[in-house]
């Protein structure tokens, strides 16, 4: 039955390849898509260099947490000082939470002083399905190979308390810092906390 059913989205367009989800020591789901700054961005057009995607809403309280908190802005700094391209996406839907224009995106990440290399809209939640992603924040790092080595939660506290960072554990830069060190990342997965991004 399954294999009748394979073979009916075959025939209908659909490529199963392309819906499966991202998995861990494989190669990162693709993307493309209109950027805050009116450019094209892709994944393929990175291969070589490292990339943070990072799913934001700058309504949602645990976005705001570690913004105001500046644990985001500090995580960006690392990371970007260490050669990698981070990348906002932002996949909440026209009229709903966390939909913004470019200008409005880039008026958010001057303000809260964001050390971002870009800001990927998604409005049809086209890279957001392709990931997976279901909270903001919802963090993924992709090697030069274009192999993902983390996706899930930024830290270890699934809290909205700016008091609470303190004593977590920041995956991505435990991430970051295996990764540049050659070990292995001793989380590669974790559960993402957050508000429910607010597709189509």
């Amino acid at each position: 039955m399954k294999q009748v059913f394979a073979a009916l989205l075959l025939v209908f367009g659909f490529n199963l390849e392309a819906q499966a989800s991202p998995e861990i020591g494989k190669i990162a789901p693709s993307f493309s898509g209109k950027t805050s700054a009116g450019e094209t961005i892709s994944l393929n057009a990175l291969k070589g260099k490292k990339v943070v995607l990072e799913w934001t809403n700058h309504d949602c309280p645990f976005v705001v947490k570690h913004y105001t908190s500046g644990n985001m802005q500090r995580t960006q700094s690392t990371l970007r000082n260490d050669d990698y391209v981070w990348i906002q996406v932002i996949s909440s839907a026209p009229g709903k939470q966390g939909h913004v224009s470019p200008a409005k995106a880039d008026e958010l990440n001057q303000q809260r002083g964001a050390y971002v290399d870009h800001v990927l809209l998604d409005p049809e939640g086209t890279a957001g399905h392709a990931y997976g992603a279901k909270t903001t924040p919802h963090m993924y790092i992709i090697d030069g190979e274009q192999v993902l080595q983390y996706m899930g939660a930024i830290d270890s506290i699934r809290s909205a308390r700016i008091s609470d960072i303190e004593r977590a554990t920041n995956y991505v830069l435990a991430a970051h810092e295996a990764l540049e060190s050659s070990q292995p990342v001793a989380e590669t997965s974790t559960r993402a906390y957050g508000c429910t991004i607010k597709y189509k």
